[in-house]
């Protein structure tokens, strides 16, 4: 959730753009093809100025992509489809797949108006407990906890520690302490009761961010459209590497028998939650093998490549998200030239 680069990424992104490098090297490193990965899509997000406000882009700026995208010649296609192109090696011409983790009910509400002007189709990864209360919105809590008070005391393995909360910048401080002592130092298994006493203790009620979320009628009616496909994205939404090897195999396996219950067909795709390294590795991409999932999807930044074929567990994808929302750097992305820079200079991302 916290990201100290992005200065350093447009600054690079603008330099490849200015340079008129990407355009020439795409037909060499641009892949066949590319998974965008969303979360939020709404023009009037609850809290404009939130930390959590990358997760979200505008519908408009959805639109512009697509059609952009589309000019250049890619042809949007379901995720199964898109699996079948990597397995041909790409035959067929550069394509696109089109995700959003989390179910969010603006995906219903205001993306998919979108996709339907354009036809394209779209995959919703669902964590049953996020759409039961079984799990929470914990970035959502924890930026309202940081929101309510000027300051807090924080209770960690070497004793009370008092978070300066009290002016706009030690607000964003306050978030990345809470951020990397949630993700970090409780253990997974207990996140969301500490989390809970922190909202307990600061006067949050928890309830209110369930409604961010589609309830399952919405879901429901999504599966049943035309351009909707739904996928797993774990029971509870935790880092599976985080967890022991039964409970990560819970955490994959049983989505699977949640959702054909409720919606009467087993996922075939899955993503992996945040999906970068410290919580996805060859371990957890055995898992989703194993359970018998189609294709998985990681967070790493990366075009497809020919060669996923053999890494259909372990899929990158294009993140299309509020800090990045110029048409011309989702382009640059596009290209291919950014997925060895960010990647220690892999061309082919795996995990």
């Amino acid at each position: 959730m916290i990201d100290g680069g992005e200065a350093i990424r447009k600054l690079a992104l603008n330099v490849v753009r200015y340079t008129g490098l990407a355009p020439m090297a795409k037909p060499f490193v641009g892949g066949i093809g590319a998974i965008l990965m969303l979360h939020r899509v709404t023009a009037t997000p609850e809290k404009p100025d939130s930390v959590n406000r990358h997760l979200n882009i505008a519908p408009e700026f959805l639109d512009a992509v697509i059609a952009d995208m589309k000019a250049h010649g890619y042809a949007f296609v379901t995720l199964d489809e898109a699996i079948e192109r990597i397995k041909a090696g790409g035959k067929g011409g550069q394509f696109a797949a089109i995700t959003a983790d989390d179910a969010y009910r603006d995906n219903m509400t205001e993306a998919l108006p979108v996709l339907e002007k354009h036809g394209a189709p779209i995959t919703i990864y669902v964590a049953p407990g996020l759409i039961n209360g079984a799990a929470d919105l914990w970035w959502e809590v924890v930026e309202d906890i940081v929101s309510a008070r000027n300051r807090l005391v924080l209770t960690t393995a070497n004793g009370p520690v008092t978070i300066d909360c009290s002016t706009p910048g030690k607000k964003i401080q306050a978030f990345a302490r809470l951020h990397d002592y949630l993700t970090l130092e409780v253990r997974e298994e207990d996140q969301r009761a500490v989390l809970r006493e922190l909202a307990r203790t600061n006067g949050i009620e928890l309830g209110a961010r369930q409604n961010l979320l589609m309830n399952w009628d919405e879901i429901r009616a999504m599966a049943g459209h035309p351009l909707v496909t739904i996928g797993a994205h774990t029971v509870n939404h935790r880092n599976l590497k985080r967890l022991s090897e039964a409970d990560a195999r819970h955490e994959v396996d049983d989505v699977r028998g949640i959702l054909q219950a409720e919606l009467g067909k087993a996922p075939r795709h899955f993503a992996y939650p945040y999906g970068y390294a410290s919580a996805v590795g060859d371990r957890e991409v055995g898992f989703a093998r194993d359970a018998g999932y189609v294709s998985a999807v990681t967070t790493r930044h990366g075009v497809l490549r020919a060669e996923h074929a053999g890494f259909l567990h372990a899929l990158p994808r294009i993140s299309v998200n509020g800090r990045y929302q110029s048409v011309a750097h989702i382009r640059t992305m596009l290209s291919g030239v950014t997925t060895p820079l960010a990647n220690a200079g892999k061309m082919l991302v795996t995990i």
